[in-house]
């Protein structure tokens, strides 16, 4: 019977309350059923994400690979559907799964991921070249991202108008207009949905390869934002932001053969909604505080700078 990570565990709880605690209770029996249906045997020790662990394991026929199996919730419905679509294709392949149970027998890669990576340049090219290559027709059963432009816009509005903030109208009225001219009109490709440097493992089958996808139809370029995004706290740091975010924008864009303008707006809008989430529920790696304080200020900014006009003045 595996052992669950007790840091997990407090986790779910908190994010979840009771439903997520009686998830965990049944964890273990459900592992181990998974374990034996797919003839796996444990080989390591169990890992965990944000909303699932993560069981090394061996199998007679793929050798090593991994048990995911995740909390359920609507947001993972689509990751196997997404792999399944690939095929292996710049992401780990998928073996088993068990939607029931929001469970999947995965392709092993390495636990060290592209956020390891020091040089900034190969972190971009390396996350413009995978969105390149699982930007494959979609097909009809996964999620259009358009689908969600109505709420984007709704959730906009209600933050700027209940949410204390400095935002000059012009930064949210490009946020509204990305949304409009963007979001409501989106190509069937797949993309991964959730795009950033933790979610690129190194591997041996390819240098690199992509896991936890949302398993989204919609806009390659979405992704760049996802990408910045995520990645923000590098920018944090750095001499000259302005100088630093064009190189990421130039440089994704570049290797992922899309529109340099296009990725900007959605990176625009992804840190507009970042800088709202921000002071609604905190971030992940501070949730109140000076820190708190000091990122949603850089969000500030960050929005504001990807607003001018671009690429020109950047």
């Amino acid at each position: 019977m595996i052992r669950i990570p007790e840091v997990f565990a407090r986790s779910t709880v908190e994010r979840e309350g009771a439903p997520g605690a009686a998830w965990l209770a049944e964890l273990p029996r459900i592992v181990g059923e998974l374990l034996g249906r797919w003839e796996c045997v444990p080989d390591g020790d169990v890992m965990h994400g944000g909303v699932g662990v993560i069981v090394p394991v061996r199998r007679r026929d793929e050798g090593a690979a991994v048990l995911k199996v995740s909390f359920p919730h609507p947001g993972n419905v689509h990751e196997p559907d997404a792999f399944t679509v690939w095929g292996g294709r710049g992401a780990v392949r998928l073996y088993e799964r068990d939607d029931e149970r929001f469970a999947m027998l995965l392709e092993r890669a390495r636990t060290s991921t592209l956020a390891e990576v020091e040089d900034d340049d190969e972190v971009v090219t390396v996350a413009g070249r995978l969105n390149r290559r699982l930007a494959v027709p979609a097909p009809p059963g996964l999620p259009r991202l358009r689908g969600q432009a109505d709420a984007w816009e709704e959730q906009l509005r209600k933050d700027a108008g209940e949410l204390p903030h400095t935002l000059p109208r012009h930064v949210l009225d490009a946020a509204l207009a990305t949304i409009r001219e963007l979001g409501r009109t989106q190509p069937d490709t797949v993309i991964h949905g959730d795009l950033h440097a933790r979610n690129i493992l190194r591997a041996d089958r390819e240098p690199w390869l992509a896991v936890d996808p949302k398993g989204y139809a919609g806009d390659p370029a979405y992704d760049g934002g996802t990408l910045l995004k995520a990645g923000a706290l590098r920018l944090l740091e750095t001499d000259d932001l302005r100088k630093a975010v064009r190189r990421a924008l130039d440089v994704f864009a570049e290797a992922a053969e899309l529109d340099r303008g296009r990725v900007q707006r959605w990176a625009q809008l992804h840190a507009v909604q970042a800088t709202f989430h921000g002071r609604r529920h905190g971030f992940r790696v501070a949730r109140s505080g000076p820190r708190l304080d000091r990122l949603t200020e850089f969000a500030d900014g960050l929005a504001e700078l990807l607003t001018e006009a671009a690429p020109d003045p950047l």
